[in-house]
């Protein structure tokens, strides 16, 4: 019995099926207690939504605020072209349309427990991989962001689990169609979410690095994944030319996120002030500037407030530092004392904890000089730093989280038996 236990608690298609019903089971409660039409409009009301409602009404790839405002840059085009397919579908700003983005956004959450799983198998074994898999299955915030924000969260999460996925297997291969098929995986995923360009040089370093006693060999192959990545970006990058007549490679929204947190009206805790999406004023001098000029006239605000408030920044930046970890509060223990929600509770105790996990697993892997503590801690340790230095919302920290429960899985396997790794 204690075998057969084992291999239920291991299986992948039972973790795979139990993340689905509870994403499904909490999104069938979510759209039972609010009005149709109120899911139909709300979630797309934001930019990826506003773009794709341009798309299919025939403005083309621009709007991001609401109103008509001339081609845009301001996202990567994967999740609003995502999201306007699904409005040729079913409908622009319909319940219908709201249900099918859910399920995509569901669909690629579950999705993320298979390279949960195997990079578990890979660093350590089959226990680890599947405690890893099971904390992302009941991981609360994977869970809510399917359905409560039409983003790219889920999807970028995807593919940042299986961007590393796939670095770890390519250390055992130099054979150049798989390297190709790396810089296509690179590609697809900065034109969905171009921050995770920040881990590129370190897990591309690292698999250059892993054959350093041929590096020659390997110099080849990397610089062709980082052609190939190039490429992918190139007919985006000529669009965006042509629209605004000025180089613009990934997005142009970077000086507006670093000024909503870096300015006199920055807050511990962001609630969107003075984003173009929230704030009229804000909105019209986007309108009057154009985008590139409105990004760059904040980018240079937003660096001025920052060289001439060293001790501010500090404060910003270690407050949007627990924000980003707590899960969306500046003040996690305090909100966790005070609250009377059970709910609140477990989701703020999980981030935490994953987030102390996180650092656990970082410590066992080195103590264990495993040759992937590089690879896992450039997750936790480099990608926040964009959201550290801007503003911070819980679906930022997604493409981090499942390597968070991978490395707290790792520091749960501390306390339990060895088992074999499985093949």
């Amino acid at each position: 019995m204690p075998r057969r236990l084992r291999a239920l608690a291991t299986s992948l298609p039972l973790i795979l099926i139990v993340a689905t019903i509870l994403r499904l089971g909490f999104f069938w409660d979510y759209a039972g207690q609010n009005s149709h039409h109120a899911l139909g409009v709300l979630p797309f009301l934001f930019e990826p939504g506003n773009i794709a409602a341009s798309i299919v009404s025939g403005g083309g790839y621009s709007s991001p605020f609401r109103v008509p405002s001339g081609p845009t840059a301001w996202m990567a085009p994967v999740y609003p072209l995502l999201l306007a397919g699904v409005f040729r579908i079913f409908g622009a700003y319909t319940f219908n349309s709201f249900v099918a983005a859910t399920l995509l956004n569901i669909l690629f959450s579950v999705l993320i427990c298979i390279p949960i799983f195997r990079i578990g198998q890979r660093v350590g074994n089959v226990g680890g991989a599947a405690g890893a898999a099971w904390l992302w299955a009941i991981f609360p915030n994977a869970i809510l962001i399917p359905f409560e924000c039409m983003w790219d969260a889920s999807l970028a999460a995807l593919l940042a689990a299986a961007i590393l996925w796939a670095t770890l297997e390519l250390a055992d291969s130099l054979r150049l169609r798989d390297w190709c098929a790396y810089g296509l995986l690179w590609g697809f995923a900065l034109m969905t979410n171009p921050t995770l360009l920040s881990l590129l040089p370190f897990l591309l370093g690292w698999l250059v690095w892993c054959r350093r006693k041929t590096w020659r060999d390997s110099l080849k192959p990397a610089a062709i994944a980082l052609g190939v990545m190039a490429l992918c970006c190139v007919p985006w990058t000529i669009r965006n030319y042509f629209a605004f007549d000025t180089f613009v490679p990934l997005r142009a929204n970077l000086g507006v996120q670093l000024w909503c947190g870096n300015s006199d009206k920055a807050r511990d805790l962001w609630l969107g002030e003075g984003h173009p999406i929230h704030d009229s004023t804000e909105r019209a001098r986007y309108i009057e500037l154009g985008e590139i000029a409105y990004e760059r006239e904040k980018r240079s605000e937003a660096i001025n407030y920052m060289v001439t408030h060293p001790r501010r920044e500090v404060h910003l930046t270690w407050v949007r530092f627990k924000t980003f970890w707590s899960g969306g509060t500046p003040t996690p223990i305090a909100d966790f004392l005070r609250s009377h929600s059970a709910w609140f509770r477990y989701v703020v105790l999980f981030n935490l904890l994953t987030a102390i996990g996180a650092l656990g697993g970082i410590i066992v892997l080195a103590l264990r000089c495993s040759a992937y503590v590089f690879p896992l801690a450039v997750f936790p340790l480099v990608f926040p730093w964009a959201y550290y230095l801007t503003i911070v919302e819980p679906r930022y920290r997604q493409p981090v989280d499942p390597v968070a429960m991978l490395l707290t899985a790792i520091m749960l396997s501390r306390f339990f038996p060895k088992r074999p790794v499985r093949s």
